[in-house]
């Protein structure tokens, strides 16, 4: 039995010394010279456009043949469809205009017949609006002014109501669709009718001594308040008095932006994980410390869109002063003028746009990240 024991172990051991004895020099040799010879075949079968064959005689995929396209990349260019009427009437009722009234804030535009003559004249509009029209400049530092103090109260009231209205209680959906309600009638028929009965754009929602009775009482508001006399009778700076107689007369308005808002907050409300307030509520932690260290980092994305629309939206209504000045210099056949104000208009929107998502970015997201 010792014998055969070891006759085995032989065996074995010679077995292991034949798997790992290695390839002598001419096998080597050999191995690379087949190797050149399937790359060549494999070069030359693909430039005839055969099918190449690698040295263990399997297929060589060639990957720059075009394949034959399926339904499936057929399909995906349904929606390309659907969009191309679209796409069609943004480039010839947006994008041309959108370069024409570009050009035409560096040139000086006169309608003629059979169309327009420009003259090209560099600098001047935006020389004549600054330098000549103190207006301009007004309404500008004007509207900026409504902006910044319209703003933070958008976007704190609309998410105070998100979270209202992200809880559970009986009836809100119907309360949801209440506060959505003033964002279909302000942009319909209805509003224009009463805003054209009551004294033009803004009178039905303004809130001093300056509406009249009718206006109120289009709005519920029964004959009103004259806030001026009340601001007045606190003898107040008259700066101060006119802001916030500004901010008040506003109110209503800026109630009547937050129906977007509210709907942007709610979906990013809804995305957060049901799991971290449970975890919060084990560990002790309070609704204030919750919504802080749960909630705000999580819509921090939300948030970041919420404050870009409402830029957006505040500094494009149809009654900001700039808008409306450039709209009587059109009236007026001041192309240049017109398209000057509002490109240059547009430029500050833009630097505003971008100086609050870096800043924001940085000090915010970062931090919640």
């Amino acid at each position: 039995r010792g014998s055969l024991v070891k006759n085995d172990e032989k065996k074995v051991n010679g077995e292991n010394n034949a798997e790992k004895k290695t390839p002598s020099l001419s096998e080597i040799l050999k191995a690379e010279e087949a190797e050149l010879k399937a790359k060549k075949k494999a070069e030359k079968a693909k430039k005839k456009g055969k099918v190449a064959y690698d040295i263990n005689g399997n297929v060589i995929p060639d990957l720059d043949v075009k394949h034959v396209k399926g339904i499936e990349s057929k399909k995906s260019w349904y929606g390309f469809y659907f969009v191309l009427p679209w796409i069609i009437g943004m480039f010839l009722f947006f994008l041309i205009p959108l370069i024409t009234s570009f050009f035409y804030a560096f040139a000086d535009v006169s309608p003629e017949v059979g169309g327009m003559a420009t003259k090209w004249v560099g600098l001047e509009n935006f020389r004549y609006i600054f330098q000549e029209n103190d207006e301009y400049q007004k309404n500008l530092i004007s509207s900026i002014g409504d902006f910044f103090t319209s703003m933070p109260i958008v976007v704190i009231v609309s998410l105070m109501l998100a979270l209202i209205l992200n809880s559970n209680f009986k009836g809100r959906t119907f309360f949801r669709g209440i506060f959505f309600v003033p964002v279909i009638v302000a942009t319909g028929v209805v509003m224009t009718l009463l805003t054209q009965k009551y004294g033009g754009y803004g009178a039905i929602v303004q809130l001093s001594s300056t509406v009249t009775e009718d206006a109120y009482s289009a709005v519920g508001t029964g004959g009103g308040m004259d806030f001026t006399e009340l601001l007045n009778s606190l003898n107040l700076p008259e700066d101060i008095t006119a802001q916030l107689n500004t901010m008040i007369t506003n109110i209503f308005n800026t109630i009547w932006t937050c129906g977007i808002p509210i709907v942007l907050f709610i979906a990013g409300l809804q995305t957060i994980p049901a799991q971290l307030y449970e975890a919060s509520k084990v560990e002790g932690a309070t609704r204030w410390e919750e919504f802080w260290y749960i909630t705000l980092p999580s819509i921090g994305q939300t948030l970041l869109l919420v404050i870009v629309f409402t830029l957006i939206e505040l500094l494009t209504q149809a009654n900001n002063p700039v808008i409306t000045q450039a709209y009587e210099q059109i009236q007026n056949v001041n192309y240049g003028f017109s398209s000057a104000m509002l490109w240059l208009f547009f430029a500050i929107i833009g630097a505003i746009t971008g100086l609050i998502i870096a800043l924001y970015s940085r000090l915010c997201l970062k931090r919640w990240e």
